[in-house]
């Protein structure tokens, strides 16, 4: 039971970590991409999208994207976001494979909001 609680604090402490890392360097350009007329990809379900999300994103879940990348202009700058930030770096990665050259993970919605709200 002690090493239990042990880990469970360990993986705790590490996701807060890389909430903390990614939200510190979530700003590191990617305010300027948006300024520029990068296109907000939410990948969450439209479900999750409805309970909130940033004016203007284009909602694709990670679970339509295979079938509908090509809706997509492979030529514009895409920044995809999530809940946490694990599906966007999926859907990230994907349209990487499939020739999309501006693609960059903007991890959580809700971090990503307080970037474009600083502005």
């Amino acid at each position: 039971m002690k090493y239990l609680l042990i880990t469970a604090i360990g993986i705790v402490l590490i996701y807060l970590a890389y909430r903390t890392y990614r939200y510190i360097n979530l700003a590191d350009g990617l305010d300027k991409k948006i300024e520029n007329g990068a296109i907000i990809l939410d990948v969450r379900t439209a479900g999750e999208y409805a309970t909130g999300h940033i004016d203007g994103s284009v909602n694709i879940s990670l679970g339509e994207i295979r079938d509908r990348y090509i809706e997509l202009d492979s030529s514009k700058t895409y920044i995809t976001t999530c809940s946490h930030g694990l599906r966007s770096v999926k859907v990230e990665n994907l349209l990487k494979e499939r020739g999309f050259k501006n693609v960059y993970n903007g991890g959580a919605w809700s971090d990503l909001q307080k970037i474009i709200n600083k502005k």
